[in-house]
């Protein structure tokens, strides 16, 4: 035997495989099945079941919105409405809450605001009246005030002011102390316009009683009325 053949086998018998030699097939590993815990299942279908409570809750409130109206636009007090001051909307409303429904929009437009009605706001039955700001028994007087007369703060209908009487520049002393209280008039703002072009003249309408209306225009007329605004309750 060659000394070749003789290395072989002493590999073969030293439980190396010959070069070659392909092995027997190898079986899969088993896998086992996975566990199927009860408290995951029982978790899983609680939250599947509060989804769909959820959603029908969702549904059922989409069910109940109502068509409502809108304020889209700033009206001041006393400001007639128009359609264009107003809008619509689909909200879900609560019971309690009072609100002019879209149908009966047509039924507002053409009254007055009796508050003032800011945009994106609800517009409320008792938001709006039909009743003029000039009530029975009093008189509209139309006062200029040039831009130094204007008050910072805006004028808008139903504020309260006071119509002062002035001595006219250069007029003579009539006999009264300095320390006289100076006459005035109540009287409430119905509407002022905006300043004009150039002059920059602010025309407010005050109304009046009957009484002190035509007292009130005479100072107009003779220069020497300036308003005063009230203060919220009423003070000066």
């Amino acid at each position: 035997m060659s000394k070749t053949q003789e290395r072989v086998d002493a590999a073969s018998s030293n439980g190396v495989p010959h070069q070659g030699r392909v092995g027997g097939p190898v079986a899969p590993p088993r896998v086992s099945a996975r566990r199927r815990r009860p408290g995951v299942i029982a978790l899983s279908l609680a939250l599947i079941a509060a989804g769909g409570a959820g959603a029908a809750v969702l549904l059922l409130e989409v069910g109940n919105r109502s068509e409502v109206v809108t304020v889209v636009r700033d009206v001041q007090v006393g400001q007639v409405l128009t359609e264009q001051d107003l809008g619509k909307a689909s909200i879900s409303l609560d019971p309690a809450v009072k609100a002019v429904e879209a149908n009966e929009l047509d039924t507002v437009v053409g009254k007055r605001a009796a508050v003032e009605l800011k945009p994106g706001s609800l517009l409320a039955p008792s938001q709006v009246t039909k009743d003029s700001l000039v009530k029975p028994g009093e008189q509209l007087v139309p006062i200029g005030l040039k831009p130094e007369q204007v008050p910072a703060t805006a004028l808008v209908p139903g504020q309260k002011v006071q119509l002062v009487h002035v001595p006219a520049q250069g007029a003579t002393d009539t006999g009264e102390t300095s320390d006289a209280a100076p006459q005035t008039i109540a009287g409430r703002v119905v509407k002022a316009s905006s300043a004009a072009p150039g002059t920059g003249v602010v025309v407010v309408d005050v109304a009046t009683t009957a009484q002190d209306g035509p007292t009130a225009a005479a100072w107009v007329s003779a220069g020497t009325l300036r308003l005063v605004l009230d203060a919220p309750d009423g003070s000066r």
